[in-house]
């Protein structure tokens, strides 16, 4: 009988290793959240109330959560074409598109949003032409959803580029020769083994749109009850120096995008589950 060898780890044991995760995730997310959930228990029931069902408070959390909605849809569409053609095709300036999706992870996001005020505004490159036509695109609620729709597209696309190049295209040859459309295909083929991913690319999108303040805040013009975002709330009560009030908007947030991050993973478990037959 031979003697087996144990093969040494590169990191620590199970037990440090775990010990630093915990550590670490509990300093950089679980404190600081524990600590606004506790902050907002210093108001009563009846303040609290007050403050998140405000009308304006109510107004910015529609736009808000209905605009990060919308743009992680949009994304997760125009995300899986600009995704296909870069990893399906080879045309000249490949490199300098595929390096133009990083984009708005290294633009400053003020930046962004004085760059798309600018160009969608009615004076604008773009807006003047839109505004002929009756589309007003700066300082409305379709610009929020312009600024969330361009911070979030590079989370679907870089989620599901490494999918695509693990998918071997003669699969999809092997479905044409069975007699398959490209609608088949695409349908029975492509998209369950992409689901997870694309779940996972729509969720980081909308959690990136909703979080999002700095170019949102430039073209949205901040009118009350029109485009003022959540974020926007709680900047203006933390300058009010009513913490409390702040701390009040930002639960309410987090509860919900917690609830629909949580669904969209076990939307995502489930999809990645293989199917018994019955």
């Amino acid at each position: 009988m031979g003697l087996v060898l144990k093969q040494r780890s590169v990191l620590p044991g199970f037990g440090l290793t775990l010990g630093f995760a915990v550590l670490y995730l509990s300093l950089i997310v679980l404190v600081p959240l524990a600590a606004l959930v506790i902050k907002s228990t210093s108001l009563t029931w009846q303040r609290f109330w007050e403050i998140v069902s405000d009308p304006r408070v109510t107004a910015s959390y529609r736009l808000s959560f209905g605009a990060s909605l919308a743009a992680a849809l949009i994304n997760t569409v125009f995300g899986f074409v600009v995704a296909w053609v870069l990893v399906r095709y080879r045309f000249p300036g490949k490199k300098l598109v595929d390096a133009l999706v990083d984009l708005p992870f290294a633009l400053p996001t003020a930046v962004a949003g004085i760059a798309l005020t600018s160009i969608y505004a009615a004076n604008g490159w773009i807006g003047r032409y839109l505004e002929a036509w009756g589309v007003r695109v700066a300082f409305t609620p379709l610009g929020v959803m312009l600024a969330m729709t361009f911070i979030g597209l590079p989370f679907v696309v870089r989620t599901l580029q490494p999918i695509l190049e693990d998918l071997d295209p003669e699969i999809e040859q092997a479905a044409a020769s069975l007699g398959a459309t490209r609608r088949q295909t695409i349908a029975r083929v492509i998209l369950p083994e992409l689901w997870p991913a694309v779940l996972t690319g729509f969720a980081l999108a909308f959690a990136r749109a909703l979080g999002e303040y700095g170019s949102v805040v430039f073209i949205s013009g901040n009118m009350p009850m029109r485009t003022e975002i959540a974020p926007l709330l709680i900047i203006i009560k933390l300058e009010q120096y009513d913490s409390a009030g702040a701390a009040a908007i930002a639960v309410v947030m987090l509860a919900a995008s917690f609830s629909l991050l949580l669904l969209i993973n076990l939307l995502q478990r489930w999809k990645s589950t293989p199917q018994t037959a019955v």
